[in-house]
């Protein structure tokens, strides 16, 4: 399974690290982004074991920057 997010269009908003901290934090950016990820381009991806609270950011996330594959 894997989180991928598209960096660019996250607003800052951190409804995906009130909900899922132990994966996501903010950047030195400002913008949140995944815990340990890789980037790809203006992707951010990490490998996980387990969906956990990966899905509820993805649907919390106003802009839909957040995939979670299964």
């Amino acid at each position: 399974m894997k989180i991928i997010q598209d960096h660019e269009k996250c607003i800052s908003c951190g409804s995906c690290t009130a909900i899922c901290p132990k994966y996501w934090k903010i950047g030195e950016d400002g913008k949140a982004e995944p815990v340990d990820f890789k980037k790809s381009g203006n992707k951010y991806e990490v490998e996980i074991k387990s969906v956990s609270c990966n899905k509820e950011a993805m649907d919390s996330c106003p802009v839909q920057c957040i995939m979670v594959k299964e």
